[in-house]
């Protein structure tokens, strides 16, 4: 019989810790479009900075990739693809590029965590990696996620 694939075995090791965990393993994916930006914004996570995550909505219409719903698990990976953490979504809110507020710039924990820096990076990432046809516009619609850390704690 073969080993369970890292994220399986990640899941599985999180459910004998806490059988509450559902049975079927959650999504896993890592932040940013490169391996380093995973691996910067996943520290962030795990030093407790970083608590929330923003993502167009135009990319999940392109990918028929569902929005996060509060209560959603996802397993969250290094620049690697090896599983390291685990979050729990707590709220997600729609809103037009240019009516992101200061205080989730700061949840995202990036940069000088303010509302300017988010939107410099924001803009930029999503111009060079969006995966929508669209391009960039002020007026776009964003998905604003907070999450908590439920692993490691």
């Amino acid at each position: 019989m073969s080993e369970p694939a890292p994220i399986e075995s990640f899941w599985l090791g999180l459910r004998s810790a806490d059988p509450t965990l559902p049975e079927t393993t959650p999504e896993a994916w890592a932040f940013g479009a490169t391996r380093a930006q995973a691996d910067d914004l996943l520290a962030l996570v795990l030093d407790g900075i970083k608590t929330g995550t923003a993502s167009l909505l135009w990319d999940y219409e392109a990918t028929g990739d569902p929005l996060p719903a509060p209560g959603d698990l996802s397993i969250l990976l290094d620049g690697e693809g090896t599983p390291r953490a685990l979050i729990e979504t707590t709220d997600v809110r729609v809103l037009s590029f240019d009516a992101v507020s200061a205080a989730h710039a700061f949840a995202e924990g990036e940069g000088d965590l303010t509302l300017d820096h988010w939107r410099t990076v924001h803009e930029r990432f999503w111009r060079e990696h969006s995966e929508s046809p669209r391009g960039f516009e002020p007026d776009m619609p964003v998905v604003c996620e907070l999450f908590r850390l439920r692993y490691p704690r």
